[in-house]
């Protein structure tokens, strides 16, 4: 892979970063680092699009834009989606945890 190839994928992948945590609102931590974050894997993605997708439409510097962008979407949605998940079964475990540990009360039969 040459610079060109590189940094076609990587204004992909930041472009898509972008609408995800800017117009969609789509994220799981706030701020600049999380769009990072999701930039990395929108490139990961991107990348690894045209691999699964294959070879359609447009060509830019030996990158073809679709396939691209759907493997930089299906990347960053599933990372968000994953990182949601885990916190919804940690939440739910540490509360049992909490539940665990109070004493029970016991009530006389009336």
């Amino acid at each position: 892979m040459n610079f060109t190839t590189f940094f076609t994928v990587l204004v992909i992948a930041a472009v898509v970063a972008c609408v995800y945590h800017f117009v969609l609102r789509y994220r799981f931590l706030e701020g600049y680092d999380a769009l990072a974050g999701k930039v990395i894997i929108g490139w990961l993605g991107g990348w690894i699009g045209s691999l699964i997708f294959g070879n359609r439409l447009w060509k830019i510097q030996d990158v073809y834009v679709l396939p691209a962008v759907l493997g930089a979407i299906a990347a960053i949605h599933m990372s968000v989606l994953i990182w949601k998940a885990v916190e919804k079964v940690a939440a739910i475990r540490a509360r049992a945890a909490v539940e665990e540990t109070q004493p029970r009360k016991f009530t006389a039969a009336a």
